[in-house]
């Protein structure tokens, strides 16, 4: 499990490998990430946006953001979790993410960043 706390906000991540798929005439390797966030501050907070950098050991590397994540913008208030999975097709059978959620301290107004910890992807781990 790979994790990181940037201003009292806790991301973990856990990797699996799902197999080969096709995507269109491209066979891929498919991965699912699990993203637990922690609200460990004395604060509320909202998550707004989220920037991901996806590397892929045989293709350029891939930018992506975008509102929320999965479809929603979760309020966290102190001790709060919330949970996600979501899935990366690589064309190698290696690669990492890394990102950033822009969140807002909804007690003072002000967004700040948190750092998602760069995780990786192997097909010949089972887990991460």
């Amino acid at each position: 499990m790979f994790e990181q706390i940037t201003k009292g906000i806790k991301i973990s991540v856990k990797t699996t490998y799902n197999g080969t798929m096709f995507r269109g005439e491209q066979l891929c390797y498919s991965f699912s990430y699990f993203i637990s966030i922690e609200n460990k501050s004395k604060n509320t907070v909202q998550l707004l946006e989220r920037y991901w950098t996806v590397f892929d050991a045989l293709n350029d590397v891939e930018f992506v953001d975008g509102e929320g994540v999965v479809g929603q913008k979760p309020i966290l208030k102190p001790n709060d979790e919330y949970h996600y999975k979501s899935n990366c097709f690589l064309i190698s059978q290696i690669g990492a993410m890394r990102g950033n959620y822009k969140m807002i301290n909804l007690d003072n107004q002000k967004e700040f960043l948190v750092t998602i910890p760069t995780f990786q992807f192997s097909t010949n781990a089972s887990e991460n």
